[in-house]
């Protein structure tokens, strides 16, 4: 479960925050404009943060997500996707 003190790594200048509560975290990225779902699924342990990744709406506003990684915490999922922004603006040279 995501603590009020975990959801304080969302920077609301770095990310247009869609959804939040105690198992997910929907937002958008304001620099790539990708969408991150975050799910908390604290099985089989607590803590486990299962991140889902779409690049874009389609026509009809619907959000297609694909499995992208997993973090151990908020704050590491976080990092990961801005690490991901960071690649993907500039021109995915990694």
């Amino acid at each position: 479960m995501f603590s009020n003190e975990d959801l304080k790594c969302l920077d609301s200048k770095y990310f247009s925050i869609i959804n939040t509560d105690a198992y997910d975290v929907t937002v958008m990225s304001r620099n790539t404009g990708h969408y991150w779902y975050l799910h908390n699924s604290e099985y089989p342990e607590r803590g486990k943060v299962i991140i889902f990744h779409s690049h874009h709406a389609d026509r009809t506003g619907r959000v297609r997500y694909h499995l992208h990684s997993r973090a151990n915490t908020l704050r590491q999922a976080v990092r990961s996707i801005r690490g991901h922004d960071k690649w993907q603006m500039n021109g995915r040279k990694w």
